[in-house]
């Protein structure tokens, strides 16, 4: 797989965890772990039902899920996902449903099939981001949510130049730091609900797009079309006065 769109490819990404794997809860865990509990907390407090978490690394965020939500986790990389695995045994996390080894721009599961879809700190280290995004869209169920934590890189500014500079930094696999937001505005069924800074130093943003419910639209249009054409008729009580 090329890096021809500007990004790592999956050899690449899958070779760098291999190596950061036993470091990187001390590490890179550390610095992202605002944004991941701002994304956990959002999830606990508004959703309900089945939860897939793509990129989900060492389970960093697995004990943190609400005990009713049926969460599965994905990720490229096997040996971070064996750190999920043993974390999943041992703090006994009966509400994680699955982990699976599985590429993002390929998944492995039914349209529709997850009420709550998340990424995070995934999009700017995939080979085809545009292919995720459409991923995320087909399996997420109609009137459902995508989550998205992630490095979006500056316009210009002092920010942007120290982006450029750190363009190096790319081939750790954990960092691209030259990842414009539209990018990941790729999805017409994904409307953009929400965006937030997170920390550190605003250097994340949490993105929440809702998926569109085709089916509820065109039957709030019908209830409406037939209200508005109804004629006015009074109820007997009204009669009589």
């Amino acid at each position: 797989m090329s890096e021809s769109n500007g990004t790592l490819s999956a050899s690449t990404v899958r070779k760098a965890y291999k190596l950061w794997a036993p470091i990187y809860d001390q590490t890179f865990g550390i610095m992202v772990r605002a944004g991941r509990m701002r994304a956990v907390k959002h999830i606990n407090n508004s959703q309900a039902g089945r939860v897939l978490e793509v990129g989900v690394g060492t389970g960093l965020s697995l004990p943190h899920y609400r005990t009713d939500l049926e969460v599965t986790g994905i990720d490229l990389s096997p040996n971070m996902l064996e750190k999920a695995q043993e974390r999943v045994q041992t703090k006994n996390l009966t509400h994680i449903d699955d982990l699976l080894i599985m590429d993002a721009s390929v998944l492995d599961f039914p349209d529709n099939s997850f009420d709550t879809v998340v990424a995070m700190f995934v999009m700017t280290v995939v080979p085809d981001p545009d292919a995720v995004m459409r991923e995320l869209q087909r399996v997420c169920a109609p009137g459902g949510e995508v989550l998205l934590v992630n490095h979006f890189s500056a316009d210009g500014g002092a920010r942007g130049w120290i982006e450029k500079k750190m363009a190096p930094f790319k081939s750790t696999g954990l960092w691209n730091p030259e990842f414009p937001v539209d990018r990941v505005m790729v999805c017409d069924e994904l409307e953009l609900r929400e965006s937030h800074d997170v920390h550190p130093f605003g250097m994340f943003k949490l993105l929440s797009f809702t998926k569109r419910d085709d089916d509820r639209l065109a039957n709030d249009k019908k209830r409406s079309a037939t209200h508005a054409t109804r004629p006015y008729t009074p109820s007997t009580a009204q009669a009589g006065l």
